[in-house]
C-alpha cells in the first residue's frame, strides 16, 4: 500500500509535467539562458508541520509515527549568479513509470508537507507539493546536466544522502528541541566543516525552516550567494509529534482531516 500511495502522490503531483529536460521536440520557453549553479533546498519538517491546519492523504506531516523527523528535500533548483532563476523552460510529456523504482524513496525523503493543489507551468494544475519543490518550474531548466526524469530524481537523492545535514547537525550537538536555541553561527560552521562550503539558512522567526546547499554543475560544493539571513543569532530546530495518520487521531488534536474532494475545494479557495 505504501508503494501505491507513493505512486498516486507522484502521479497526481506530476500530471501534466512539462519535462525536466529539453527533449527532441522540446524548446526553451522565452529564450532563458543556461543556469549557473544548483541549490539543494532542504526543509525542516518540525517547523513546517507545526503550521499544519489540515491533514490529507498527501501531507507527510500527518503520517503518525512515520512522519519525517529529519530534513527532507524541498527541491534541486538551477539558479543564476545574479540571484534570479530560470523556470518553465520546456514542454514535454512526463512518464511516472520512468521513476517507478524511486517512488518509495521519494515519498520518504522528498514528501509533500502540505495539502492542496496549485498552478504549475503552462497553466497546469497539480498538488501544492509539485509547486513547492518546483519540479514543474525549475527542474525543466536543468539541461544539459540532466536529460531525463530518472537522472534528475536519482541524482538529487544521492546528493541528499551524501551530504546528510541532519546527521551533521546531530553529531555537532544540534538536535531537535522545543526548548533549546542554538547559535546560528555554530550551525553554519558545522555544515561548513563537513560540506566545505557555506550554506544558506532560512528561518521563520527563530525556527530554522530551510537550509540550502549549493553546487557547481558537476556537484562539487560551492558557497551559496546569500549576503544576509532571515535568521536571528540564536535559532531552534523544533521537534514535531505528528497528529496521526487517520481521521480519528487528527480530530483528537483539532486538526481536521480532508477528503480528496475537500482537499480540492481548499486548493480552489487559495489559488
Amino acid at each position: 500500500m505504501a508503494s501505491l500511495s507513493a505512486q498516486t502522490l507522484l502521479s497526481m503531483a506530476l500530471i501534466g509535467f512539462t519535462c525536466l529536460i529539453i527533449g527532441v521536440n522540446g524548446g526553451v520557453e522565452g529564450g532563458q539562458r543556461e543556469f549557473d549553479y544548483f541549490a539543494l533546498s532542504l526543509q525542516w519538517p518540525g517547523t513546517i508541520c507545526h503550521r499544519t491546519r489540515h491533514c490529507c492523504s498527501s501531507n507527510a506531516c500527518c503520517r503518525g509515527s512515520n512522519s519525517p523527523t529529519e530534513f527532507t528535500i524541498h527541491g534541486l533548483w538551477p539558479d543564476y549568479n545574479d540571484g534570479t532563476w530560470p523556470s518553465c523552460c520546456a514542454r514535454s510529456q512526463f512518464d511516472v513509470k520512468e521513476i517507478s523504482t524511486l517512488l518509495d524513496a521519494l515519498e520518504k525523503y522528498w514528501p509533500s508537507l502540505y495539502c492542496g493543489k496549485s498552478s504549475t507551468c503552462f497553466s497546469g494544475k497539480g498538488l501544492f507539493w509539485a509547486h513547492e519543490v518546483d519540479i514543474k518550474k525549475h527542474g525543466t531548466c536543468s539541461f544539459p546536466v540532466f536529460r531525463d526524469e530518472y537522472s534528475y530524481f536519482i541524482t538529487t537523492l544521492n546528493v541528499y544522502f551524501k551530504y546528510n545535514v541532519t546527521k551533521i547537525l546531530n553529531e555537532a550537538g544540534y538536535v531537535p528541541s522545543n526548548s533549546e536555541r542554538y547559535p546560528l553561527g555554530g550551525i553554519v560552521s558545522a555544515i561548513e566543516n563537513s560540506f566545505q562550503a557555506t550554506p544558506e539558512v532560512i528561518c521563520s522567526k527563530h525556527d530554522v525552516e530551510e537550509i540550502h546547499l549549493c553546487f557547481y554543475k558537476d556537484f562539487k560544493p560551492r558557497n551559496c550567494l546569500a549576503s544576509k539571513t532571515s535568521c536571528p543569532k540564536y535559532v531552534s530546530l523544533p521537534a514535531y509529534v505528528s497528529s496521526g495518520s487517520d481521521e480519528s487521531e487528527t480530530d483528537d488534536n483539532n486538526i481536521p482531516w480532508l477528503s480528496d474532494d475537500e482537499d480540492s475545494a481548499v486548493s480552489a479557495s487559495i489559488m
